[in-house]
């Protein structure tokens, strides 16, 4: 079994990579001249310089494959450009689509995010639950959602996979979390009632191989989540017991950092310095994500192993192995 990634130096793409390797497919991978590539072809991955965005090239390096994994994402959440975001999540998706319709493929699988749901208001929320993106990462995704879908509905194979948020060894966006509760120095913004809903980097990575196998997920949209959503103040709990410190304690009123947050990023785009609080960042805080895995269960097969309290030890223990914390 042949299969192409993009998105593979990521996180997620290189764990998928390294799946696929371990259950015995040859895997290709476009990658940006600028990557860290020496991990995957350590694990035998064929590293092609591709830049998604030029359909030239992507037509011109792609072969068929039995699979294609969409990976591949603009996630610079301070970026103020929505042009940029779009590039990559919507038109760079749209040259890898075109492609595979033209030379072919066995299946077309494209990673979405469950942030194109925005604020939940009435969770857990499941795949009909109303989209409503609320930032420029949050629509083009989107946007690249409702163009994959209309490829597979017009004939060529595939599904698309929304994740809840990814963690696990080797994952570096909740290292400052880490890092803030250990230190003493996180702060709950607002309440800490909102939910938020993990999803470990093993579970994804099984329910991205479940979709690219079962007949049931072809032109279907999957949920794809860990085995249960906490508070954001279980969850900051769930980190310090994960590196054996109390229990975070201090709160601020939530709307003062969004004032300061907003501010701090339109002071800091003229210059073009990344803004140290942007207001994404502060929605961890107050945007309740909370989801149903119903639909992957019943069609894939899915069953998340890895709950949130085992999956931040074992990410902890990654940290202290690498020096981190």
């Amino acid at each position: 079994m042949r299969a192409l990634i993009t998105g593979a130096t990521g996180f997620t793409g290189s764990a998928l990579c390294a799946r696929l390797v371990r259950d015995g497919w040859s895997v290709r991978a476009f990658v940006r001249s600028s990557a860290r590539v020496e991990p995957l072809r350590k694990l035998g991955v064929e590293c092609i310089d591709v830049d998604i965005t030029d359909r030239a090239q992507v037509l011109r390096e792609y072969r068929p494959v039995d699979r294609i994994f969409n990976i591949a994402a603009m996630y610079r959440a301070e970026s103020p450009d929505r042009d940029e975001f779009r590039r990559v999540n919507v038109e760079a998706l749209r040259n890898m689509l075109e492609a595979a319709r033209t030379a072919g493929v066995g299946r077309f699988v494209h990673c979405s995010t469950v942030g194109i749901h925005g604020h939940i208001d009435e969770a857990p929320a499941d795949e009909e639950y109303r989209p409503q993106p609320n930032d420029h990462y949050q629509e083009s995704k989107w946007e690249g959602e409702k163009l994959a879908r209309q490829y597979f509905a017009e004939g060529l194979p595939g599904t698309v996979i929304r994740p809840a948020a990814i963690y696990g060894p080797g994952d570096l966006r909740f290292l400052k979390l880490f890092k803030a509760i250990k230190s003493g120095l996180f702060v709950m913004v607002g309440s800490g009632k909102t939910f938020y809903h993990l999803v470990y980097i093993d579970d994804l990575v099984q329910g991205f191989m479940l979709a690219s196998e079962q007949e049931g997920a072809l032109g279907e949209s999957f949920i794809i989540a860990g085995p249960e959503y906490s508070t954001v103040t279980e969850l900051s709990n769930q980190v310090a017991d994960a590196i054996g410190c109390p229990h975070p304690w201090l709160k601020v009123p939530h709307w003062p950092v969004h004032v300061a947050a907003v501010a701090c990023e339109k002071i800091c785009q003229p210059f073009g310095i990344q803004p140290p609080l942007y207001p994404r960042r502060v929605e961890f805080f107050v945007m309740s994500r909370a989801f149903r895995t119903d639909k992957a269960r019943r069609l894939l097969g899915y069953v998340p192993q890895v709950g949130a309290p085992e999956g931040l030890a074992r990410t902890a223990a990654w940290y202290r192995s690498q020096g981190l914390i």
